[in-house]
């Protein structure tokens, strides 16, 4: 759920996805649920015209009424007003068209997005990813739950997974196929032994490794993991610690983020920020003021110099 809806302020409904995804068999199962129910108005405003057409008797029950917008151009905080006046809605929905930028999306001073869901159809998953990307980065970046349908036959759904975490790693992120959702993800084989006493992370099996020790604890708990990484330090960080880590490109060039776990070390004192180190470390998971709750905590055993690596991790 979102933030709690105050009296003054319109709540908004985002579904977003490209087109044909699915958004508007989502949008009209959601509106016909019980726990959706209002008695006030509800206002829908559509972004982009696909193949299923909303049931006009379901509008009718639910006092919904649906307008069409054809440009982002036409999308302006002073239209939203207008159209807030017109139907005087308890709430809006919006279905967003994934051609346009989510980044520019302007809205009241009295309007709040409630909760923002992206629909992602399986199928397509990687052209997308490959072809519009930042697109994708945008309309996933603030969502709650993220659902990827049509993912019959689709084997590795674990990559897909950890390109979406890369992207928001708190979202939900749920797989259906045609008989619903999947409750169980295959595991891709990672580029990297589990079973070793110390677990050798390669450079360009870091993004696998961050992600994944983010998203399955308890695979990771109490493992000893070496690889190359980069100092950050902060005099808000107690004494003897640091953060081993990469440069990533979680979706495009301007989404450049350092990407690393709290490291407690002996040698942390004697550590400079963009120093490259070798580090061979224990996980372990605990509350952490900079995660907002629980997260990877690493031990280190030792930490020494080491060569830099050029590379960018990417995703």
């Amino acid at each position: 759920m979102g933030p709690a809806i105050e009296d003054d302020v319109m709540p908004l409904f985002l579904i977003n996805g490209f087109l044909e995804a699915g958004k508007t068999q989502f949008l009209q199962f959601t509106m016909e649920q019980e726990y959706f129910q209002t008695d006030g108005k509800t206002l829908l405003i559509v972004c982009e015209e696909g193949d299923t057409e909303y049931d006009q008797e379901l509008l009718r029950d639910t006092r919904t009424s649906v307008v069409y917008v054809d440009s982002l151009e036409e999308l302006t905080p002073e239209r939203m007003e207008e159209l807030e006046l017109l139907y005087n809605p308890e709430r809006v929905l919006l279905e967003w068209n994934g051609m346009w930028n989510q980044d520019e999306l302007r809205l009241p001073k009295d309007w709040t997005v409630y909760q923002q869901v992206t629909i992602i159809d399986g199928s397509t998953f990687d052209l997308y990813l490959k072809n519009m990307k930042p697109l994708l980065g945008a309309m996933v970046r603030n969502s709650e739950l993220i659902i990827c349908n049509r993912c019959d036959g689709i084997e590795d759904l674990e990559s897909y997974r950890r390109t979406l975490l890369a992207m928001n790693n708190r979202a939900e992120i749920v797989f259906e196929d045609e008989e619903g959702e999947i409750s169980e993800v295959s595991e891709a084989d990672l580029p990297y032994d589990m079973s070793a006493d110390v677990i050798e992370i390669a450079p360009e099996a870091y993004g696998i490794w961050y992600i994944d020790c983010m998203d399955k604890p308890d695979r990771y708990r109490g493992k000893v993991v070496e690889f190359t990484a980069m100092v950050l330090k902060s005099p808000e960080f107690p004494k003897n610690y640091f953060v081993p880590g990469r440069m990533a490109m979680t979706c495009c060039e301007a989404d450049m983020t350092f990407l690393g776990y709290i490291c407690k070390s002996r040698e942390a004192r004697n550590l400079e920020t963009r120093q490259w180190v070798r580090v061979r470390a224990r996980i372990e998971y605990e509350e952490w003021q900079d995660y907002g709750g629980v997260g990877p905590v690493l031990y280190a055993d030792s930490v020494k110099p080491s060569a830099g690596i050029r590379d960018i991790v990417q995703f």
